[in-house]
């Protein structure tokens, strides 16, 4: 197995793709943080989702994390070749959330176990989405990355309450 430490880290410092250093409370790497926490809560929804269509789609929810978390940490003037398919998983959640009907008035999360995970993602996935916007406006990151994560809380809003039944 290959040595997973480098301890190039060891003082405060990490690097993003092609090598340039920055501090680990860079704004990106913070983003990737709780991006990388949101990812590991979708797991667990995925893993406790007994819908196989919805197995699927999650999983494809995830692997874009990985491409979104790949851009945010390509500093300018480093190409990036990782394909974003945001616009494609903004639209099929869309349809979703069109087909789905909303509750009236607010929701308090704990119906069940499933649900209560549903909503921890979708409330992680607000802080990621706060953090990428204030992202967006000291970064070039693709205009699409804020969109998905607004849709994205918004499918897990729905799928919390399809749940919750």
């Amino acid at each position: 197995m290959k040595q997973i430490y480098t301890k190039t880290g060891d003082k405060g410092s990490t690097s993003l793709k092609g090598g340039t250093r920055v501090p680990k409370d860079d704004l990106r790497i913070e983003t990737n943080g709780l991006i990388d926490l949101m990812n590991s809560c979708l797991g667990f929804v995925r893993a406790s989702c007994t819908d196989s269509s919805e197995r699927e789609f999650i999983l494809s929810i995830q692997k874009e994390l990985m491409v979104i978390m790949s851009h945010i940490a390509t500093p300018k003037g480093v190409e990036n070749n990782k394909i974003l398919h945001c616009k494609a998983l903004v639209m099929q959640m869309e349809q979703i959330i069109d087909n789905s009907t909303s509750p009236a008035g607010f929701v308090i999360p704990g119906e069940n176990l499933l649900s209560s995970l549903i909503h921890i993602a979708r409330s992680t996935t607000r802080i990621v989405e706060i953090k990428v916007w204030k992202l967006a406006q000291l970064y070039n990151i693709d205009k699409d990355i804020p969109v998905f994560f607004n849709r994205l809380s918004d499918y897990l809003f729905i799928l919390a309450i399809k749940y919750s039944k």
